[in-house]
């Protein structure tokens, strides 16, 4: 982040009970993420922080089922727990209350609210920062937060890695196209993998390939199929215009959620789902 925002959150007074008991403390590895303080005495019990990482942020409740925005880039996880001697915490609602009013003092909006959880977003200097907010009756509360961001591409597509894969395999997996959520628009990022997809077929004048698209199981199975379709039908249109691969060597077919290569339960194996495939024709 470019510049720091410290904000400071309305004290939240309660009376502590200091007795014998010495003061709980941050974990050593936790610090509060740079847009927000804490409500006073409260400490850090745990934290994750990871450079690149997604997550689900609710924007809507419909008849008790959530609507969300899938949000990804550098991600924070903070949890904060009362004072063990603290004879009155605040309540879930007063918690919900010092956020939203801190968002709105740096141009935030809340994006959704209920009794015990909210959701922010945050657009200033250029970054949007999206802010998961959650409260129980004992005091504690949680905040999940990710800036939204592009992730740095480690990993570089090979055209001779797409050979190798489809000899052996008859497919291979492209992990350096990205899209725009929830959409068919492809990031700029993604030119790298398709100059090697290029080469790929510029290499070998005979080869045809069928270009898959893949989703996770977020959403409805038949959005999940027409996006992919449409992911698919991008990449062929992306290799023919700007790379000027023949139209007939290449088909588009979009496979939405039907084969996943890991778990949908998680981050992680959702990452791995979204994907597009070559197949050989």
């Amino acid at each position: 982040m470019k510049k720091t925002l410290i904000v400071g959150l309305a004290a939240v007074l309660f009376v502590t009970a200091l007795g014998a008991a010495p003061l709980q403390v941050d974990n050593s590895k936790c610090k509060d993420h740079p847009l927000f303080t804490r409500i006073p005495t409260y400490w850090i019990h745990h934290c994750d922080e990871r450079e690149f990482n997604a997550y689900d942020f609710v924007v809507a409740m419909t008849k008790g089922k959530p609507s969300t925005e899938h949000v990804e880039g550098h991600f924070w996880k903070l949890s904060y727990y009362p004072q063990a001697t603290a004879t009155q915490k605040p309540s879930e609602l007063q918690i919900i209350r010092n956020y939203e009013n801190a968002v709105r003092k740096i141009g935030g909006i809340v994006v959704w609210s209920d009794k015990n959880r909210a959701t922010f977003k945050i657009v200033k200097d250029g970054n949007e920062t999206w802010v998961d907010l959650w409260a129980e009756f004992t005091g504690k509360y949680a905040l999940t937060i990710v800036q939204r961001e592009a992730m740095k591409q480690d990993v570089s597509a090979s055209a001779e890695v797409f050979r190798n894969d489809i000899r052996s395999t008859g497919h291979a997996a492209v992990y350096g196209i990205t899209f725009d959520t929830d959409s068919a628009s492809i990031r700029p990022e993604s030119e790298q993998a398709l100059g090697e997809i290029a080469k790929l077929l510029q290499g070998d004048p005979s080869l045809k390939l069928f270009v898959v698209g893949h989703t996770d199981n977020a959403g409805s199975v038949d959005h999940n199929l027409k996006l992919s379709q449409d992911r698919a039908q991008a990449v062929v249109q992306a290799l023919v215009s700007g790379h000027g691969i023949a139209a007939s060597r290449l088909r588009a077919y979009g496979c939405g959620p039907y084969a996943p290569v890991a778990s949908n339960d998680n981050e992680e194996g959702r990452a791995k789902n979204r994907r597009v495939e070559l197949v050989k024709q």
